[in-house]
């Protein structure tokens, strides 16, 4: 079967993604000359919002950012707060944070690899249609997904913008006959996530590499809530270094900001970062199930971040029964962060990679400027660079197949675009 060398291609609708965008490629006799990911959603103005609030607020404004990862919002805005007025957040209520955000990469990570991506190489349009025919699979996701929503409800107030996180710790803490259901729970749910493991260890994964510098936190445990930005390339600089290493530029065709290093290397944050970079500190359990799906010392295949997704899920369940098991309630539910001028900044790992916050504040408290740096714009560069090699390699395919496949390495980033589920437009132009 012969294709023209000069095509358009175009989709109205790509599902199973974040946001609202659109990917334009230009293939001139069979070279492809560009490809961008158009981001064209409005600007939300959340750093405008935060501009004249007290610092007790951006915790709860930035949760409503993301209502699929709010927690991740909220932990880096608390750091970045707690920074700025020299306060320092340990012992039980640190493990209580790090808990809460276990809960959150059990329900992303469930819902992207059950709902979003597994129907990909499964050969189903989506989860319904891969409920028809395997429903006990996507049951077993949902159930996983809920073990998170759990413990977002028994921390956070709820699952959904949870209520009970504050600057300085929680508006209450749970007593441990709270807590100590939840362990039943997560016990089935590590079985669940195990299975998840062998499950996405037998899908077929195309043959497709690439080797951006990744770059993600670092600590003494595998990195959620706190650490040191290292890459895979040796870098290494603290949360508040961040501005001093990464710079932001704004693209003609997208109203998503491009980050990059300020040297003008590209890099990717996310699952493959953070596993290629701190594998070693894996639980047991959960290196022991990466070993036996075949993941080495570290991941290139992009293809292949649906499986660490689930070796995560198995770490997140593994960290969050530890921390139940050792619990003990603290004296008191927060310490005090009173109000100081000053910059602050904080970064954590949502479950899509490295965000970062900074706050300024006045000597009222009162925030005077705010930045935030999500995940998916920090990824643009890295996503459309593979995305200009992916389809290169796989221009002798018709409009239909190639659409499918481009589709399918999109969602390998799970981009959030504008941290609601709307669509994505592609369109490949080969005139």
């Amino acid at each position: 079967m012969t294709h023209r060398n000069d095509r358009t291609l175009k989709v109205g609708a790509l599902a199973r993604v974040e946001g609202e965008g659109a990917m334009y490629v230009r293939v001139r006799d069979r070279d492809v000359e560009e490809v961008r990911l158009d981001i064209y959603e409005p600007p939300r103005f959340f750093e405008a919002f935060l501009r004249g609030r007290a610092h007790t607020e951006p915790p709860d404004i930035t949760a409503r950012i993301c209502g699929i990862c709010p927690v991740a919002y909220q932990m880096s805005a608390c750091q970045a707060v707690e920074a700025a007025c020299g306060v320092t957040v340990d012992g039980v209520l640190r493990d209580l944070r790090r808990l809460l955000y276990c809960g959150e990469w059990i329900e992303s990570h469930a819902l992207h690899v059950y709902l979003l991506h597994a129907p990909d190489f499964l050969g189903y349009a989506g989860a319904v249609e891969l409920a028809r025919d395997h429903r006990d699979v996507v049951e077993r996701g949902l159930r996983l997904k809920k073990a998170g929503n759990t413990l977002l409800e028994v921390l956070g107030g709820r699952a959904i913008h949870p209520v009970n996180v504050r600057v300085g710790g929680f508006y209450r803490t749970p007593g441990r006959d709270e807590l100590g259901p939840l362990a039943e729970t997560l016990r089935r749910a590590r079985d669940d996530a195990l299975t998840t493991v062998e499950w996405a260890a037998g899908f077929e994964f195309p043959d497709f590499t690439h080797d951006h510098e990744y770059l993600a936190l670092s600590a003494d445990r595998y990195p959620l809530e706190e650490g040191t930005l290292r890459s895979s390339a040796g870098r290494a600089f603290t949360a508040a270094g961040f501005e001093e290493h990464i710079v932001e530029e704004q693209v003609p065709h997208s109203t998503a900001l491009h980050a990059r290093f300020c040297d003008g290397g590209m890099y990717l944050t996310g699952p493959l970062a953070r596993y290629s970079l701190n594998r070693d500190r894996l639980s047991p359990l959960a290196l022991e199930a990466a070993d036996r799906a075949g993941l080495g010392a570290e991941c290139r295949n992009p293809f292949r971040s649906v499986l660490v997704r689930a070796v995560e899920i198995v770490y997140a369940v593994d960290e969050a029964l530890r921390i139940i098991d050792g619990y003990e309630p603290p004296p008191r539910p927060a310490v005090p962060v009173p109000p100081r001028e000053g910059t602050g900044h904080g970064v954590t790992e949502a479950p899509r990679g490295t965000l970062y916050h900074r706050y300024d504040l006045g000597p009222d408290g009162l925030v005077r400027a705010a930045r935030i740096v999500p995940p998916t714009s920090q990824n643009q560069a890295a996503i459309e660079d593979d995305l200009r090699r992916f389809v290169a390699t796989r221009l002798h395919l018709d409009d239909h197949a190639l659409t499918h496949h481009c589709e399918q390495a999109i969602r390998n980033y799970d981009p959030c675009i504008s941290c609601s589920t709307h669509f994505l437009d592609l369109t490949v132009d080969r005139s």
